[in-house]
């Protein structure tokens, strides 16, 4: 009993310094990667705690390899975005301009009722009342609600990420790869001199690679 209750309070403290190392933050912001590890570790230390004849080393080792491992993966996603695109995933359009994007909510698996339930969460008691709702890759519902007088507010879009034209965007806000191109030649810039340009009232905002 004494020994169980020693090794609990051995996985608290090692566990919190983990995830401290980690840096990570609430449940619900939790990326596909990030719960598969904090799924493997909750599994480690509870087979830990209830086997006190195995040593306390073969839990500790695999958890060290298990934030190594996402210290690895979360540079990863942050230098490669076909990575993070691949294991992280990417927002998807469920509300625009008040109608519901059924296929996105189909693709997403997401329902109706679920989708109502976000919405009355943020006092929102109906669907017209949205202008855009992107469901992010956590699983957390973003909502932009309507400007009043149901004033259209251009949502700003990315055209340009990591050098990369962002197509369906660009075709979203009715522009063409030569335009994108013409802005950059003016700026004296090629695409792989872009880290980030996004699309907003009319203009187009660059942040070059350093």
């Amino acid at each position: 009993m004494f020994d169980t209750v020693i090794r609990t309070l051995f996985f608290y403290f090692f566990v919190t310094f983990a995830y401290r190392i980690m840096g990570k933050r609430e449940i619900g912001q939790l990326g596909i990667i990030d719960l598969i590890v904090s799924i493997l570790i909750a599994e480690l230390v509870a087979i830990s705690i209830e086997k006190t004849d195995i040593s306390i080393f073969y839990t500790v080792f695999p958890i060290i390899v298990l934030v190594l491992l996402e210290l690895v993966l979360g540079y990863l996603s942050v230098k490669s975005r076909l990575f993070n695109k691949i294991f992280g995933g990417k927002p998807t359009m469920i509300i625009s301009e008040g109608k519901i994007i059924y296929k996105n909510l189909i693709s997403q698996r997401y329902s109706i009722d679920d989708l109502l339930l976000e919405l009355r969460k943020k006092g929102i008691s109906s669907i017209e009342e949205v202008e855009y709702a992107f469901l992010e890759p956590s699983g957390v519902l973003s909502i932009f609600k309507y400007k009043p007088f149901k004033i259209k507010s251009l949502l700003p879009l990315p055209v340009v990420v990591e050098g990369v034209i962002q197509k369906n965007n660009l075709k979203y806000i009715g522009k063409s790869e030569t335009w994108l191109k013409r802005i950059l030649d003016s700026n004296n810039l090629n695409l792989e001199d872009v880290f980030y340009a996004i699309y907003k009232k009319t203009h187009v905002y660059i942040i070059k690679r350093s």
